[in-house]
């Protein structure tokens, strides 16, 4: 597949050692290259962005606006895609533009008037556009809507639903996502299918740590210690999390929270704190944690064990993405727990002694 790809992509596959494409890299490709409608399922980690951003980028016409429409459920994931797409957009002549709420909407209208190929953003930004007939939807030959059971909930549809609908000519719609969990009657009728929901995550190890509910903070702080560790620390509730930070901050521990409340430019700044290395825990919650995508990140920490089986494979797909190695410690404080967390897992027992872990030998 790769040796199809234009010359200055195939030099960039090199630079970010990419050995072969993911399955659902494969299977998407010519489905989407043909122009055909596709709903694509895969686990978090497994290189969905670039499953449908290939054979896109690759159907596009340089200098002709707005062809391509991508939607994203939030700031987070929008600005991630973006990142992604200009990477591979611009060794073609091709621009993308970037549509968050809460951003200036003058400023985005005269990044229009520019013609970019690519239109990323969040549905309700992006349907404020349409109105204006600022995004002329006659333009868009094909829409994207990534992790679409988001998209699907009922804060959001409405706008995607209008969006889609807003001009009478049939858009080539694709649909990404890590799980199955959605309602098919908002899917359109002859929509193509690749379901890789059970390809294991080989390369992710899953353990476990029993520990005293109370003593669950002194031993995220002795994590917090731990020279050259990273991880990625998720919590079931906001006010859990808040608790923990502003104690663990006490006991000067190198922690930070990415709570929903915080402003995009702040989280910003302390994603790439994270991602150089700067800050050893990241405290996060499930809705944060949708659209974070960290190279190489190390471990995933579960504070709590997660409500369920989908919250967990969530979870567990932030490390060991595209084939490189990663693993999940959650904390267990009773048998339940840990009898619960086995039905999402194998898992084995880990312990934490002068600073290093330990498999511990059944």
């Amino acid at each position: 597949m790769y040796q199809d790809f234009p010359k200055n992509w195939q030099e960039l596959i090199e630079d970010l050692n990419f050995s072969q494409p993911t399955p659902i890299q494969k299977e998407a490709f010519d489905p989407i290259s043909q122009g055909q409608n596709l709903l694509g399922i895969s686990p978090t980690g497994t290189g969905k962005t670039l499953a449908y951003l290939w054979p896109s980028l690759l159907r596009l016409k340089a200098k002709k606006a707005q062809q391509l429409l991508i939607l994203s459920p939030n700031t987070e994931l929008a600005g991630q895609i973006f990142e992604v797409c200009k990477q591979w957009a611009q060794p073609l002549g091709l621009t993308a533009q970037l549509f968050l709420s809460g951003s200036s909407q003058k400023r985005q209208i005269e990044r229009l008037k520019k013609g970019p190929e690519i239109l990323i953003g969040t549905p309700g930004r992006i349907y404020e556009l349409i109105k204006l007939k600022k995004i002329k939807m006659m333009n868009v030959e094909t829409i994207i809507l990534d992790e679409f059971d988001e998209l699907f909930s009922d804060s959001q549809f409405h706008f995607v639903d209008k969006i889609i609908h807003h001009v009478p000519r049939d858009h080539q719609l694709i649909y990404m996502s890590a799980t199955a969990k959605f309602d098919p009657e908002k899917v359109a009728d002859d929509v193509r299918r690749i379901d890789l929901t059970d390809q294991g995550l080989d390369q992710i190890q899953h353990y476990y740590m029993m520990v005293d509910k109370r003593d669950r903070l002194e031993l995220l702080r002795k994590f917090a210690n731990i020279p050259d560790f990273r991880a990625l620390t998720f919590f079931n509730s906001l006010s859990d999390l808040g608790a923990t930070e502003e104690r663990l901050t006490y006991r000067q521990a190198n922690v930070v929270s990415l709570a929903s409340d915080v402003n995009v430019k702040f989280r910003k700044v302390i994603l790439e704190r994270f991602k150089n290395q700067e800050l050893t825990l990241l405290l996060a919650t499930d809705l944060v944690a949708r659209g974070i995508d960290i190279d190489n990140l190390e471990c995933v920490l579960n504070f709590d064990l997660p409500r369920d089986q989908e919250a967990y494979t969530h979870r567990a797909g932030r490390t060991g993405r595209m084939g490189k190695e990663g693993m999940v410690i959650t904390l267990v404080t009773n048998p339940g727990e840990l009898k619960e967390l086995k039905k999402f897992a194998p898992v084995s027992e880990l312990m934490l002694k002068n600073q290093e872990l330990f498999k511990v030998s059944v």
